[in-house]
């Protein structure tokens, strides 16, 4: 899979997409293949502040139980309530249909820190 290439992603195999100011997350392709199939997923709540690479998530899987690290400081303003009967989007669209929260980001210069698609494709060995 070629990894979108205007998106930034975590070494722990998050990724992150500016959208109007407002970063949009979620889990790479290669960590829902790591995974298996997808059963649950813990959403944070909206107002939780979080810190970057600090746990928000979880993604349960029939392998095992996940954290998810937020790439990006911030506060979250919404979450993708369809994983909560659906989690199995994260399997079928992790980039697109698939996305776990959109935070407000609170210091853009932390994508600095985040992987471009061509050096998170290098880490991963794709």
């Amino acid at each position: 899979m070629a990894y979108p290439k205007e998106y930034r992603y975590t070494k722990e195999h998050e990724w992150v997409k500016l959208e109007n100011g407002k970063a949009r997350i979620g889990i790479t392709d290669h960590a829902q293949h790591q995974l298996g199939d997808i059963v649950y997923v813990e959403l944070p709540k909206i107002g939780t502040k979080v810190k970057q690479m600090q746990e928000f998530a979880t993604v349960e899987s029939v392998k095992a139980i996940s954290p998810i690290y937020a790439p990006l400081s911030g506060e979250v303003i919404d979450v993708n309530k369809e994983l909560e009967t659906k989690p199995e989007l994260i399997n079928q669209s992790p980039h697109e249909q698939g996305w776990i929260a959109i935070i407000a980001p609170s210091d853009l210069t932390e994508l600095d820190s985040l992987l471009t698609a061509e050096q998170y494709e290098r880490h991963i060995g794709a």
